[in-house]
């Protein structure tokens, strides 16, 4: 979110029930969303995991994560289950996801939102919160591929770039743990994070 529109929304919404989500981010502390979805069409398909982890003091914390399951409100296919390995019975008892909102924001609050692809998780939130709140995710972001892609281009601008998260862990000495589940790829994407940044410093 450009900060001109981060700014209005804050005059807007600072003052109300959300007021914390527009404070200042936290100095050295990430939160690693990723979400598995029936879908990469960010207008009709729907998210069926959310999961989020805090990387803070160069640790992944684990134990502060949030986790859940979400009722995509809608039928998916083969082609899904086969992706994320959830099927229908798997998410028929979850809350919808404007029932999962307030709870994920009030847990998230200021923190800056780190992700691979992390466009494509904001935009499958950012529909569903201008319904329930009247506005998009305010926090700031950090892209891992972006991040690595700025990182080998400084070492050679010519250097044709894998963006890949397996590649990218791969590169980085880092496992890739339980592939296209919400909180394994959030898991991988706060363990790359970390491992770049000591790489870069």
């Amino acid at each position: 979110m450009n900060p001109l529109r981060r700014w209005w929304l804050r005059r807007r919404h600072g003052g109300g029930e959300w007021g914390a989500l527009f404070g200042p981010a936290p100095a050295g502390e990430w939160v690693s969303l990723d979400l598995e979805t029936t879908g990469l069409d960010t207008r009709r398909d729907a998210i069926l995991s959310l999961a989020a982890v805090p990387v803070r003091g160069g640790r992944v914390v684990l134990a502060e994560r949030f986790e859940t399951l979400v009722h995509p409100g809608r039928a998916f296919d083969i082609e899904s289950i086969r992706h994320h390995r959830l099927t229908p019975a798997d998410v028929a008892d979850a809350p919808p996801l404007r029932a999962v909102l307030p709870g994920f924001l009030r847990w998230l609050g200021p923190r800056t939102l780190l992700g691979h692809h992390l466009a494509f998780d904001t935009a499958m939130l950012d529909g569903p919160m201008r319904v329930v709140l009247g506005f998009a995710l305010p926090n700031r972001r950090a892209e891992l591929g972006q991040a690595w892609l700025d990182h080998r281009r400084l070492a050679d601008p010519h250097a044709q770039v894998d963006l890949s998260l397996d590649a990218i862990a791969g590169e980085l000495g880092v496992p890739v743990i339980a592939r296209h589940t919400a909180l394994g790829d959030a898991t991988t994407v706060a363990l790359c994070w970390l491992a770049l940044q000591a790489r870069a410093k």
